[in-house]
């Protein structure tokens, strides 16, 4: 741990402006940012008494090798520049409010020639309507099958809407009356296009027009004595109106408005937001947050509405209304904020109230809102003690075990799968604090003479890891630092926009080193973070061979294992003996879960490689076909199987294919077909 004395800048280098700063550790990450209107004054108070800090503020202060900061103009500026720091690099002491559940939306894909309902959960995606978020999922689920008899918009995968249309027959939903099957030209795109902007209306709570158009088909109907259609337009009304009733009005019916309520300890907090709209209670969300700093009830406000807000795709979704138990101290700068994400959306300059609410029937369901984090919190507690308490004790009974110095905060695990010496590949996967940190995994293709056997890929993959990870440390520590100019120009410092994904994955793949991750962001520092524990999948020739690699590296302070499938024992480097755990030990559970979670990994992308191989050389033999075209059809189909599903006109929509090369395709995948028949 750092002394903080060791870096504290001088009192007269630090600017009196208003800025953002950040707190680094030595590896180069970012483990804090904030932001302030005297710059000095915020950064003095971290160095003044370090002894009477808040725990978690001790704790970062301590975790950090040096401060920096960048002067902006206006305290507007340090909001946005705040946001997009925490936003790009996940400092590990910001408040981070995550969801306490993934709640579902109900989705309307916009974006896509034929839209589609579905339900979706996760992040939000451009051009994509929501509406939501539902709890329980039930609830949703529901709301859809009965919208669909009234608006029977598509609401079928990619892969069933193929098969449909290739074979020239609807799905079941489109034989009974569930989906207008746009996949057989039953519905023009125009008229299907149109039935799903009803259906995102009467969603959006403007069923008004669609409902006055219903009557007046089945007053129509009935004057024509069709009665049958005026029974079927009756149902479609009363579907329209069930939709509506599930919720209860809690407010007059032209509030749209989003609540916000906070209970709070010395150490976390519950928020909790209750989503209104057309007065009555559309969806309810909520987070949990350890608190970095003795926050008050303003800030914590400012970093939820920044984080709920500053992340939708959809920021159509931001009422006019944002009801909240505390205004932050620069309110006026957070509602200018919203107001530009609104005009953004081509909303305009739309007119948003953050206010708290004082009487009335606001103030009584913001209450509401703060009974209900009360109990998130209790709840949270309740649940978290004991898992908290298993991790720390797994983490603590297995430093205990293999006699490691520092703590294992980070622990990657490497495993090798392949078939038969083909399509060699590796996976590393990574605990932190126990928990998988997923978006820091990484998948390596294995070639060469490195490819012949486990222990000589394991080897490889180990070298290029840490290869990169004493490149880029090399290349950190001889970077010079940007000078800190307080006479800087307002908007001067904001950050140039991050490297795109697949700049990004091009450049990894060019070197060789990580061909793919679980996240579209990859950014390539995070993989120069060192762990504090390297596990591998193996016994002894496995856990020696990566040790010769780091040795080879001159990395000797990295504690390696490797762990057995066969009896689930412990292997240490040099050692003729395996290290045996207890059975019911929880610091062999959390070895065998990131050891089962590597073997995942390393499969899934190995049966993807494999699967594209094999569609590949199916293509072979097939006169004109050259190597970027079989690339093309093996990105656009996957597999031999998608490939002989499909017609010549869904082949020859890959780029560069005509139709008759699709025939001969098709021709060339029959008679190898036809030939193993018979030979059968």
């Amino acid at each position: 741990m750092a002394d903080p004395s060791t870096y504290r800048p001088k009192p007269g280098e630090i600017p009196t402006t208003p800025g953002v700063y950040r707190f680094i550790d030595p590896h180069g990450r970012v483990v804090y940012v904030g932001k302030a209107k005297n710059l000095r004054s915020r950064l003095n108070s971290y160095f003044a008494r370090v002894n009477t800090l808040h725990p978690k503020t001790h704790a970062m202060v301590h975790a950090a090798a040096s401060v920096e900061w960048t002067v902006v103009g206006s305290e507007l500026e340090a909001i946005q520049l705040e946001y997009t720091w925490i936003k790009q690099h996940t400092p590990r002491f910001n408040i981070m409010y995550r969801d306490d559940k993934s709640y579902p939306y109900l989705a309307v894909t916009m974006n896509e020639k034929y839209p589609r309902v579905q339900v979706m959960r996760g992040d939000k995606k451009p051009g994509v309507k929501y509406f939501g978020p539902f709890y329980p999922a039930k609830a949703i689920r529901e709301t859809v099958d009965t919208m669909l008899r009234v608006f029977p918009v598509r609401s079928c995968s990619a892969g069933v809407f193929k098969r449909a249309k290739a074979s020239g027959r609807p799905c079941l939903l489109g034989y009974i009356g569930k989906c207008a099957a746009p996949c057989v030209g039953e519905i023009s795109e125009e008229d299907h296009r149109k039935l799903a902007e009803e259906f995102c209306d009467v969603m959006a709570g403007r069923p008004g027009p669609q409902v006055k158009r219903i009557e007046n088909q089945m007053k129509a109907a009935v004057a024509d004595l069709r009665f049958e259609d005026a029974g079927r337009h009756r149902d479609d009304l009363e579907a329209i109106r069930r939709v509506f009733e599930r919720n209860a009005v809690v407010l007059s019916e032209d509030t749209e408005a989003d609540i916000f309520a906070f209970a709070e300890d010395e150490l976390e907090a519950a928020a909790q937001v209750f989503h209104v709209r057309q007065g009555r209670i559309r969806g309810q969300r909520g987070w949990v947050v350890e608190k970095v700093e003795d926050t008050d009830a303003g800030a914590m406000v400012e970093q939820l509405l920044m984080q709920v807000y500053g992340s939708m795709a959809d920021t159509e979704r931001i009422p006019p209304e944002v009801l909240v138990p505390a205004l932050p101290d620069n309110a006026e700068e957070m509602t200018t904020w919203l107001r530009q994400l609104r005009s953004d959306s081509g909303e305009g300059r739309a007119q948003i109230n953050l206010r708290v609410p004082q009487r009335g029937d606001k103030a009584a369901l913001l209450g509401t809102v703060q009974e209900n984090a009360e109990q998130a919190l209790r709840l949270h507690k309740a649940r978290r003690s004991s898992d908290i308490t298993t991790r720390s004790a797994a983490l603590r009974d297995l430093q205990e075990a293999l006699g490691a110095v520092e703590p294992l905060l980070r622990i990657e695990c490497f495993d090798i799968s392949h078939t038969s010496g083909t399509n060699v590949v590796a996976s590393m996967v990574v605990l932190e604090d126990g928990l998988a940190k997923k978006r820091d995994y990484r998948r390596f293709s294995v070639k060469g003479d490195a490819a012949r056997d486990d222990t000589s890929a394991m080897y490889d993959v180990i070298s290029r890891r840490f290869a990169r990870h004493l490149k880029d440390q090399e290349q950190a520590t001889t970077a010079v630092p940007e000078p800190v100019d307080a006479t800087e120009p307002a908007g001067a410092a904001m950050p140039a926009a991050t490297e795109s994904a697949d700049a990004a994955g091009a450049d990894a793949e060019a070197s060789g080193d990580v061909l793919t991750s679980t996240v579209v962001e990859r950014e390539a520092e995070r993989f120069a973070y060192p762990p504090s524990l390297v596990v591998v999948d193996g016994g002894q020739p496995q856990v020696n061979v990566a040790k010769q690699a780091l040795d080879d590296l001159g990395i000797t302070d990295l504690p390696v294992v490797g762990l057995a499938k066969r009896l689930e024992e412990v292997w240490l480097p040099g050692d003729d003996f395996p290290l045996v755990l207890p059975r019911s030990s929880e610091a062999l559970y959390m070895l065998q879960r990131i050891r089962d979670e590597a073997h995942r990994f390393a499969i899934a992308y190995h049966r993807s490689k494999r699967s594209k191989q094999m569609t590949a050389s199916a293509l072979d033999d097939v006169p004109g076909l050259g190597p970027s075209r079989r690339a093309a059809i093996v990105a656009h189909f996957g597999s031999v199987a998608n490939l002989k599903k499909a017609s010549v006109e869904e082949i020859s929509e890959v780029p560069g294919l005509g139709r008759g090369t699709a025939q001969k395709i098709l021709d060339h995948l029959n008679a190898e077909t036809e030939t193993t028949s018979s030979a059968s």
